[in-house]
């Protein structure tokens, strides 16, 4: 397969610079599968609380109600497979939901049926579960198991939540072996001072096909409503 194809009208000037980012674009890769596996090692962390989770019917459109109570540990559909728990900015404080994390939660629902075949993956937010639902039925997330953290201090506990109810866009993985949970990692946008809202750009395309483009992202915001 051809490497780079030569355009017409191409100056030598461009195809150097293209040349150019082309390895540097090479490098880049190999250095986040370097990362990913540096994370893939990571020893076993550690157990955490059995949470209590509320959650409603499985079918977005059938109401509200019945309620259920459900455990993290029964999130998981087998001891082998891994839980991702992404951690919606709504509820409490956050009285309005976060449009990142709704342009984020948007994806998720279009390929969480290709992600659910490797891991088990939930949405959770603090959030009461009728203001939840009423949300995702708005953004039309049928495919995704939505829960709300109830009187549960797991939002807290993980860092999603500050003592007084703000909310922070988290992303959480556990595993369970033996009947233990255990938090295995963690990540938020701000992941230094100078870092606000880049830590989990990887979780969505939208930034990265922004970032194809001359002007790149910009200063662009998702809203709710365009």
């Amino acid at each position: 397969m051809l490497r780079h194809t030569r355009l017409a009208g191409e100056t030598a000037e461009y195809l150097a610079a293209r040349e150019e980012l082309r390895l540097a674009e090479i490098e880049l890769m190999r250095r986040r599968e370097e990362v990913a596996a540096q994370r893939r090692a990571l020893p076993p962390g550690p157990p955490v609380d059995d949470y209590t989770f509320l959650e409603g019917p499985a079918d977005l459109d059938a109401g509200d109600t019945p309620v259920r109570e459900v455990r993290l540990s029964e999130l998981f559909s087998a001891p082998e497979r891994p839980l991702i728990v992404y951690q919606f900015m709504y509820g409490k404080k956050q009285t309005d939901p976060c449009p990142m994390c709704t342009l984020w939660i948007d994806g998720f629902s279009g390929v969480a049926h290709h992600v659910t075949r490797n891991a088990d993956f939930v949405v959770a937010a603090a959030a009461d579960p009728p203001v939840l639902r009423r949300h995702a039925r708005n953004r039309g997330w049928h495919g995704l198991r939505l829960l709300s953290c109830g009187d549960s201090t797991f939002k807290y506990d993980t860092g999603s939540e500050d003592e007084n109810g703000e909310q922070d866009s988290t992303v959480s993985v556990f595993t369970r072996d033996d009947g233990t949970v255990r938090h295995f990692y963690s990540t938020h946008p701000r992941m230094a001072d100078d870092i606000k809202e880049r830590g989990i750009d990887l979780l969505t395309p939208v930034w990265h096909l922004l970032d194809l483009t001359p002007r790149g992202r910009g200063d662009w915001y998702p809203s709710i409503e365009y």
